[in-house]
């Protein structure tokens, strides 16, 4: 951890010591501002019983600038698309250096929650959502068994 930031030390620091409910964040031991995630899929959600891999970046402009978050299990979500890129407001236009690592993973959680469709990164899903959520739902669910079960984890 030498020669990064005080304030990544602490976080990174602070996510070992009090991690985020069905949230695991672990630094590459080779590059500490990278980070290795799994997000449990929340109850009551299509994603529930998966557990995804995403990674998360912390770019030298942080906190100045938003990490990069991004999925690499594969994920039936409108606001996520093929590549594993994240329509989040707070990755975006809505970043503020007040918020930190553990903001930005418990938004990424409150996304699987509740899918906007509205506003979407994956076109296609969010118009199978808003023509027959139980269709798009349906197959959130089977994506999550496919690609995102308890057992992948390595």
């Amino acid at each position: 951890m030498a020669g990064l930031p005080r304030r990544i030390i602490k976080e990174t620091q602070r996510l070992m010591q009090e991690p985020v409910p069905g949230i695991q964040a672990l630094p590459d031991e080779k590059n500490a501002r990278y980070f290795h995630v799994n997000v449990s899929g929340p109850a009551d959600s299509p994603y529930e019983g998966g557990v995804f891999k995403l990674e998360l970046f912390l770019p030298e402009e942080y906190p100045m600038s938003a990490p990069r978050v991004r999925f690499m299990t594969k994920i039936y979500h409108p606001n996520i698309d093929k590549l594993g890129r994240i329509c989040l407001d707070i990755l975006k236009d809505k970043w503020s250096p007040a918020l930190q690592i553990r903001t930005v993973l418990l938004s990424v959680q409150a996304l699987l929650s509740a899918p906007n469709p509205d506003d979407p990164l994956a076109n296609d899903v969010a118009e199978h959502w808003k023509e027959n959520e139980v269709s798009a739902i349906e197959q959130a669910k089977e994506w999550t068994l496919m690609y995102a079960p308890v057992n992948n984890l390595k």
